[in-house]
């Protein structure tokens, strides 16, 4: 009976041992090592609704600080990592190649984070102008789109404003960012056949990157969650089926670089 009594002493010292190191490491937000402690403390008293509670509840607060990592942590440039070769073979030198890369990681960077703040994007499509070519007092690198998708009529007037803005400017290449819900023309998600929508019923914004020998286009999906608007990850989309734009650039076996 002694000998069962100080087991039981020992037990809940070590139960209050990690109960104590877990509320400590809690404290410090140091969440996945407050569980670990936690769950070493159930196993001496299996039947604490307390420390159960603590696990659970800490195990949540541990998914949504790794959330909000991502969110504020945003590494396109990891996203399209695999773009990598067919832009290298694309555009030919390194400089030229990763230049062009780096302004498409940019530009979907700032998006996404302009999404997490406010919950749209401005419309737009940003240029990457030539250093030694474009005249930069005639020439922005970002032109706004904000009536492009009234109609018909206005989307084919500003398709042809900027497909000669591409080519006077003498840019490299373009990145056209646009919210899904300014779009009256062409609601691209209505397709059918080969041409069908596969994303649902989803909120969110296109972007699509033109240049004169390689073409892409994306949706990022966005949803509500705890009371902030996110996105999920870009999915890639087959362009000759839900272009937003028709093609910007004239397509050619000119030497972009």
């Amino acid at each position: 009976m002694m000998r069962s009594r100080i087991e039981r002493k020992g037990q809940q010292v070590m139960v209050m041992g990690y109960f104590r190191k877990g509320c400590v490491l809690e404290a410090m937000e140091r969440y996945d090592d407050a569980v670990a402690a936690f769950q070493v403390a159930l196993q001496y008293n299996p039947q604490s609704v307390e420390i159960s509670k603590k696990i659970k509840r800490l195990t949540q607060l541990t998914r949504e600080k790794k959330r909000a990592e991502e969110v504020e942590n945003i590494h396109m440039g990891k996203y399209l990592e695999s773009l990598k070769p067919e832009f290298s073979a694309k555009f030919g030198t390194a400089e030229l190649w990763q230049n062009i890369f780096s302004f498409l990681v940019g530009i979907m960077e700032s998006a996404i984070k302009a999404w997490h703040e406010t919950g749209k994007v401005d419309p737009r499509v940003n240029f990457l102008l030539d250093e030694q070519k474009t005249q930069t007092d005639k020439y922005a690198p970002a032109v706004n789109i904000d009536k492009a998708f009234e109609s018909p009529h206005t989307h084919n007037s500003c398709f042809t404003f900027l497909r000669q803005y591409a080519e006077e400017s003498f840019s490299r290449a373009a990145c056209l960012v646009t919210p899904k819900n300014i779009i009256s023309y062409p609601q691209v998600w209505k397709g059918q056949g080969s041409r069908k929508w596969k994303l649902g019923h989803s909120d969110g914004f296109f972007v699509q990157f033109e240049s004169p020998v390689l073409r892409k286009l994306w949706f990022v999906p966005s949803l509500a969650e705890k009371g902030r608007t996110l996105c999920r990850n870009p999915e890639a989309l087959d362009i000759g089926a839900h272009e937003v734009f028709p093609r910007l650039f004239k397509e050619s076996c000119l030497d972009i670089r």
